[in-house]
């Protein structure tokens, strides 16, 4: 039901317009999007979840034979000794341990996939994959919405101006100019949560809703710019192309899921002509 990948970077696509609805239907249109490196999941466990009233608990587990040398980078692989044995018929949920592979670096990430389906149907498919790889094309495809999680880029401790938008001070106000004129009024007498201040700026968890799949692709090579994105390099493994912007800066990991909130009207994903692979190292290195 989901997947992870690193942003490389920005793009442009060039497609026709499918979207009867459009001023631009079947013209050619230039549309921004998003690179995502997203290298096979290797799948090192898996875990039954009982819904109670305290919440999910979960009542077994069981891990892949061998695991990757990676992963004792970021946790102690759990031994197969003591592990909890698995009564599908009692679980509501089966999800998969899995982390990822990422190409620039050594340490991967590692999360759960929620299994759709029955718990039986899930238990088995989970078993099947223990111990083997998924790609991003076996969970999405062309023309589907998804949302995207991710941690914006953190900017750090600012003034209500940046951080808020807030009004700047007429050049005779009293004090400073880049603050904000009151904090709180006469009555209530304290400060709302609603009041514009300083404090902390990005880096923070954001949801985006309804991103267009544009591409998949196995080979990243084919999509990467002239002399490579900057601040990234080469794409080297499987990629996938969002349409629009995601949230973070580039090699931070991002969680791709399926929509939840899809849109009631129906969405024509555009016909691709081609990716813009233009060297984006500046203007005298074209």
């Amino acid at each position: 039901m989901g997947f992870a990948g690193y942003k490389a970077g920005m793009t442009h696509v060039h497609a026709i317009d499918k979207q009867k609805t459009s001023p631009s239907f079947e013209q050619k249109i230039i549309l921004p999007a998003t690179i995502i490196e997203c290298p096979p999941l290797k799948v090192f466990g898996l875990r039954a979840y009982k819904k109670t009233n305290a919440g999910m608990r979960c009542i077994g587990q069981e891990m892949a034979e061998k695991t990757s040398k990676n992963l004792a980078r970021k946790i102690t692989p759990a031994k197969k000794k003591g592990e909890k044995t698995i009564d599908a018929s009692t679980a509501s949920q089966i999800r998969l341990l899995v982390h990822t592979q990422p190409t620039f670096k050594k340490t991967p990430e590692i999360f759960e996939i929620p299994v759709s389906g029955t718990p039986e149907d899930a238990y088995k498919y989970a078993k099947e994959t223990l111990g083997k790889e998924i790609a991003v094309a076996d969970v999405f495809e062309p023309g589907m919405l998804v949302d995207v999680i991710g941690v914006t880029k953190g900017k750090g401790m600012q003034g209500p101006v940046k951080r808020w938008g807030s009004r700047i001070q007429y050049r005779k106000a009293h004090g400073k100019r880049r603050h904000v004129g009151s904090i709180n009024p006469w009555t209530p007498t304290r400060i709302m949560w609603t009041s514009l201040m300083a404090g902390q700026k990005g880096y923070q968890k954001r949801t985006e809703a309804n991103k267009m799949v544009l591409q998949i692709g196995a080979d990243g090579k084919e999509v990467t710019p002239k002399g490579g994105i900057p601040k990234y390099g080469v794409v080297k493994s499987s990629y996938i192309i969002i349409k629009g912007s995601v949230p973070g800066p580039k090699k931070r990991a991002i969680m791709i899921r399926f929509g939840t909130r899809l849109p009631t009207k129906e969405i024509t994903a555009p016909e691709i002509q081609g990716i813009s692979t233009k060297s984006q190292q500046g203007r005298g290195r074209q």
